[in-house]
C-alpha cells in the first residue's frame, strides 16, 4: 500500500502496530504473530478508506495516546517498553472509551484472516467456504444499465 493512499502516516502505523500488538501480542512460544506484527493495520488503514467516523476515531486515539506518550513518558508510543505501552494504552482508552472497542472488531477479523496465523492454528490458508473457491473480483460495470434505469418504486 502506497503512503499516498494511506489514510494513517508512518508514525501512526508505527502506533498502531504497537496497539495492536497489545490487543492480540504474540504468543510466548513465539507460533502464533502479534497482530501488529503481522499486518492487521494495514486492514484497519483500508477500513478508514472506507469509512470517515471510523477513520477520525482511530486517529483521534493515535492523536492522544502519541501525546500522552510524548507528555508523560518522554518517548514517542512506538518507542516504549511494553508495559508502558500497556499504561499509556490504558490511560487513554479511560478517556477516549470508543477507541479501543472500535479497534477491536476489525483487529480480530483482519487477524483470524491472515495465512500465517491460520496456518499456526493448524488450519488450510484459504477461505472457510468448501476447499476455498477463489472469487475474480466483481466489476462494477456490469450493474452500469441497472443503475442507469433509476429508481422504479416508490417512496412509501
Amino acid at each position: 500500500m502506497s503512503e499516498a493512499t494511506n489514510r494513517f502516516s508512518a508514525e501512526q502505523h508505527a502506533a498502531l502496530a504497537g496497539v495492536l500488538d497489545l490487543l492480540i501480542p504474540p504468543s510466548r512460544d513465539g507460533r502464533l504473530p502479534g497482530a501488529g506484527e503481522v499486518g492487521v493495520g494495514a486492514r484497519i488503514d483500508a477500513v478508514a478508506r472506507g469509512d470517515a467516523g471510523f477513520e477520525g476515531l482511530v486517529a483521534a486515539g493515535l492523536a492522544a495516546l502519541e501525546a500522552h506518550a510524548r507528555a508523560s513518558l518522554g518517548a514517542p508510543f512506538a518507542d516504549l517498553a511494553q508495559d508502558a505501552r500497556l499504561a499509556a494504552l490504558q490511560a487513554i482508552a479511560a478517556e477516549h472509551v470508543a477507541f479501543v472497542p472500535a479497534l477491536l472488531f476489525h483487529t480480530y477479523a483482519g487477524y483470524y484472516q491472515e495465512g500465517r496465523v491460520l496456518e499456526a492454528l493448524g488450519l488450510e490458508a484459504r477461505p472457510p467456504f468448501p476447499k476455498g473457491y477463489t472469487l475474480e473480483p466483481f466489476d462494477e460495470s456490469l450493474l452500469a444499465r441497472v443503475k442507469s434505469r433509476g429508481k422504479l418504486y416508490r417512496d412509501a
